[in-house]
C-alpha cells in the first residue's frame, strides 16, 4: 500500500502574501541605515530567520552595529511587521491553498507547517487555518534557521514520517535547498529562476492539484 506524503508547507508566499509586509518593513529598516532594498535583493531574504536578515542587510550595507543596537532593530522591524498584518484574514490566504489543504485532510494526510517566523502561530490563527496542521515549526523551534533542513527534520519527526515521504511547498531558495538535503520532493511556488533546483515548479499555487501526489 503506497504511503500518504506528508505535505509542509511554508508560509510567507505559500499559504499567505505577509512577504510583502516583511519587505516594506526590512525597506523601512533599510532606509533608516542610508541602505535602499532592492526586490532583487530581498529574494536573499526569503525563508531566512529575522536576525539572519539584518546580518546580510547589514553585510550589504557595509556597517556594524553593537548588539544592543541589532536586538533594538530586531525589535522595531518586528513590530512594524505585526503592526502591517494586525487586520489580515481569511480573505488573505493565496488562491488554491484552502482547498488543497481541505482536500488533504480529508483524505488522511497529515499536514503541517515550518516557516522561519516566530509569528507563524500568530499568523495562522488570524488565518482561521491553525486547526488544520498536525504540527507546527516555527522560528521559536529551530536553532539553525533555512537553508539548514532542521525545521523539516522536526516536521517529519512531529508528524511520524519519513522525510522521503514528504513534500515541501516553498517561494524561497533557502526552503528549496532544505527540503532537497533530506531527499524530501520539493514544489517551488513563484516564478524565481532561483526555484529551478525544486522537483517541480508552479507559478501560482492554485495550478497545483492534490491528485498529483
Amino acid at each position: 500500500m503506497r504511503t500518504l506524503p506528508t505535505f509542509i508547507f511554508d508560509l510567507d508566499g505559500v499559504i499567505t502574501n505577509t512577504e510583502d509586509y516583511h519587505f516594506d518593513a526590512w525597506k523601512s529598516i533599510c532606509l533608516s541605515l542610508n541602505y535602499d532594498l532592492s526586490p532583487e535583493k530581498n529574494e536573499e531574504l526569503k525563508g531566512v530567520s529575522r536576525s539572519e536578515c539584518l546580518d546580510k542587510i547589514l553585510k550589504w550595507a557595509n556597517l556594524s552595529l553593537d548588539s544592543k543596537e541589532f536586538n533594538e532593530i530586531l525589535k522595531k522591524k518586528n513590530n512594524l511587521y505585526l503592526k502591517k498584518i494586525s487586520n489580515i484574514d481569511s480573505s488573505n490566504i493565496i488562491n488554491g491553498v484552502y482547498d488543497f489543504i481541505q482536500k488533504a485532510k480529508q483524505r488522511k494526510h497529515s499536514v503541517a507547517l515550518y516557516s522561519s517566523s516566530k509569528n507563524a502561530r500568530f499568523i495562522l490563527r488570524k488565518l482561521n487555518l491553525y486547526s488544520y496542521f498536525d504540527a507546527i515549526v516555527d522560528g521559536n523551534s529551530v536553532k539553525a534557521s533555512k537553508p539548514d533542513p532542521e525545521g523539516f527534520i522536526l516536521a517529519s519527526k512531529l508528524t511520524k514520517s519519513n522525510p522521503e515521504d514528504c513534500v515541501v511547498f516553498e517561494d524561497s531558495e533557502a526552503g528549496i535547498i532544505a527540503g532537497n538535503k533530506i531527499n524530501m520532493t520539493t514544489i517551488g511556488i513563484g516564478v524565481s529562476n532561483k526555484l529551478e533546483i525544486a522537483d517541480k515548479v508552479y507559478k501560482r499555487f492554485e495550478e497545483i492539484k492534490l491528485k498529483e501526489f
